[in-house]
């Protein structure tokens, strides 16, 4: 007992009726840019994390020499 697919039309209808096509049409491109934008910037983030040459890789490599010399002087002394 769902919602059948007579229910469905009769509803796309009334939205369209009371939104127009022109306006569905901008909120459905402006729906598929941010979900764009939001993926490429979730990949750009993947890309950023594992390219040695970006700031952000540089900046984790630099931490991770810092600590692994911090043991050697400790053993020096």
């Amino acid at each position: 007992m769902g919602i059948s697919i007579w229910q469905l039309l009769i509803v796309l209808g009334i939205v369209i009726l009371l939104f127009g096509t022109k306006k569905l049409r901008n909120i459905g491109t402006d729906l598929g840019g941010a979900i764009r934008g939001f993926k490429k910037s979730m990949s750009d983030e993947d890309t950023k994390s594992e390219d040695p040459d970006s700031l952000e890789g540089q900046a984790d490599e630099q931490t991770r020499q810092a600590a692994d010399e911090k043991p050697r002087e400790k053993t020096k002394s």
